[in-house]
């Protein structure tokens, strides 16, 4: 698939939703973990440091980079996004992520992750999920792509708990 959409409801303000996204106090502990760092302006470099964790198994390089392209907190964000982690990938380029945060009347607030993947059809795969293995011990899962990382969001927004 060259454009993949995931969309997730969460019982929490756009604002809460936004700070989890774009600061690095919220992006270490959910997902894949990571270190959010960005100049929230059109034009604005985009980068996600390794935390701790992914320091201790030996990546010291910056896991993910890019450019904003819009941003309209608390509800857009669009970026230039390109994985570092895997040379493969990397060499894939730059792919397109949106970032919709929107606020229904009445089931929470609607967040929807497009990333447009043309051209990057690794990228594509594991971002799908395609690699998820549930019967893998910890550290070892590809894991479950967006799909996982917006399913642990919305539980550390609503629990104060991550799913892993």
């Amino acid at each position: 698939m060259s454009v993949q959409v995931h969309r997730v409801y969460i019982k929490a303000s756009a604002q809460a939703i936004w700070d989890a996204i774009t600061k690095p106090e919220w992006t270490a502990k959910y997902g894949y973990t990571g270190l959010a760092d960005f100049d929230p302006k059109p034009g604005g470099r985009y980068v996600v440091h390794p935390t701790q964790e992914f320091i201790d198994m030996g990546i010291t390089g910056d896991l993910i980079d890019g450019e904003v392209v819009e941003v309209e907190p608390p509800s857009k964000l669009v970026l230039k996004w390109r994985m570092l982690m895997d040379p493969a990938l990397k060499e894939e380029g730059f792919t397109t992520l949106a970032y919709e945060i929107v606020e229904t009347k009445t089931a929470g607030t609607r967040l929807t992750v497009t990333h447009d993947l043309t051209g990057a059809p690794g990228l594509a795969r594991m971002v799908s999920g395609e690699f998820d293995d549930p019967s893998a011990e910890p550290g070892q899962n590809a894991g479950g792509g967006w799909t996982w990382i917006l399913s642990d969001l919305k539980s550390l927004l609503e629990t104060g708990s991550t799913l892993a």
